[in-house]
C-alpha cells in the first residue's frame, strides 16, 4: 500500500513534464481566437478622413483588416508589406483600424509611408479591438466573402506567413 506513495510524484512529476512539452512546441505567435469560423464583429466608427465607415457595407467581399498605430515600431516595420499585398491584391478590400491613436499623428505616418487601405477606421476608445480580441499592434485578421473571420495573426506580417497563410485566403 506504501508503495503507490512512493509512484505518486513521480507519475505527477512525468504528466507535468509532457504538458511543459507540449507548451514549448507552440508557436507564441498563434495565439488561438475565438473568432475563427464564426461571423466577424459588426461597427460603425468614424473614418480618418472624416465620414462614417459600417463594416457590414463590405458584406460579401474579402477583407484584410489590419490593426494599426502610428506609434507602434513594428506597424511601421510591417507597412511596405501591407502594402505590397494591397497591389496585388486589388479586389479585397485592405481596412486599416487606427487603434488607440490621435488622428494628426496617424494622418502624418500614412502621409508618409503611404496608404494601402480603402478605408481608415479611427479606433481611439479601443471598443472595435476589444471586439476583434486584439492583445496589441499590429494584428492582422482576413475575413472571408462569408463575413466569417478566417485568419489572425498577432505581430508583425513577414513575407512568409503573407505567402504561407495570407495569400492563399485573398484569392
Amino acid at each position: 500500500m506504501k508503495r503507490w506513495k512512493l509512484w505518486l510524484p513521480l507519475a505527477l512529476l512525468a504528466v507535468l513534464a509532457l504538458v511543459l512539452a507540449r507548451g514549448l512546441q507552440l508557436n507564441p505567435r498563434e495565439i488561438p481566437s475565438p473568432l475563427i469560423g464564426k461571423p466577424a464583429p459588426a461597427f460603425v466608427k468614424p473614418l480618418l478622413d472624416g465620414g462614417s465607415f459600417d463594416s457590414r457595407s463590405l458584406q460579401g467581399r474579402i477583407v484584410l483588416l489590419n490593426v494599426f498605430a502610428s506609434w507602434c515600431g513594428p506597424c511601421r516595420e510591417e507597412h511596405p508589406l501591407v502594402t505590397q499585398l494591397a497591389k496585388r491584391h486589388p479586389q479585397v478590400a485592405f481596412v486599416g483600424l487606427n487603434y488607440k491613436d490621435e488622428p494628426t499623428a496617424a494622418t502624418r505616418w500614412l502621409r508618409e509611408l503611404g496608404n494601402p487601405y480603402s478605408a481608415v477606421v479611427v479606433d481611439a476608445d479601443g471598443r472595435v479591438g476589444i471586439d476583434y480580441g486584439v492583445y496589441g499592434v499590429p494584428e492582422t485578421f482576413v475575413i472571408g466573402a462569408d463575413g466569417r473571420v478566417a485568419f489572425k495573426h498577432v505581430g508583425p506580417l513577414t513575407p512568409e506567413v503573407i505567402a504561407q497563410r495570407i495569400e492563399p485566403l485573398l484569392k
